[in-house]
C-alpha cells in the first residue's frame, strides 16, 4: 500500500463516519462536529475554549463558531474565567446535557456498527494505530489529541 492509498483510505473512512453521524444528528439540528463538542463537555467538566479545542482537535476559530451556535440554542454556557477575563470557560447547560443524552442514544446503533465491523482485537489494534498516527503527524509543539 502506498502513502497515498493510506491517506485516502483514512479520509474515506472518516467521511463515511462523519456523513452517517451528520444524518443522525440532523434530526435535532446538530452537526456531527457540534455533537463532538457536546460529547467532550458531557463528562461534567468545565473547560476553557482552548482546552476544548485541544480535546476535540479543532482550532480556536472553529471551536468559537460552534460554541456561538450551541450557546444560542441554549446547549452550552460560556463564562469568563476568573484568573484570565479574556478566556472563556464552557459547560453544558441542563438542556445541553439532555440533548446530548438523547443524541447519544440515537447514535448508539451507529457506534455499535462501527465496533462490530471489526473483531475486538482488530478494534484495539486500529485504535492504537490511529493514536500512533495522530502522535506522529502532530506538530512537535502541539500535544496529540484524542477524540472523546
Amino acid at each position: 500500500m502506498t502513502a497515498h492509498e493510506l491517506a485516502m483510505s483514512l479520509r474515506l473512512a472518516y467521511l463515511a463516519l462523519h456523513r452517517r453521524t451528520d444524518a443522525v444528528m440532523a434530526q435535532a439540528g446538530i452537526t456531527a462536529d457540534q455533537f463532538v463538542v457536546l460529547a467532550a463537555l458531557s463528562e461534567g467538566m468545565t473547560l476553557t475554549q482552548s482546552e476544548l479545542g485541544e480535546r476535540i482537535g479543532s482550532d480556536r476559530n472553529t471551536v468559537r463558531a460552534m460554541l456561538v451556535l450551541l450557546e444560542r440554542r441554549g446547549f452550552v454556557e460560556r463564562t469568563p474565567q476568573p484568573l484570565d477575563r479574556r478566556a472563556r470557560r464552557v459547560a453544558l447547560t441542563k438542556e445541553g446535557r439532555s440533548t446530548f443524552r438523547t443524541l447519544w442514544r440515537k447514535s448508539d446503533t451507529l457506534r455499535q456498527e462501527l465496533v462490530t465491523s471489526l473483531a475486538p482485537e482488530q478494534t484495539a489494534t486500529l485504535v492504537q494505530l490511529l493514536r500512533s498516527l495522530t502522535a506522529s503527524l502532530s506538530p512537535a509543539d502541539t500535544p496529540a489529541t484524542s477524540s472523546p
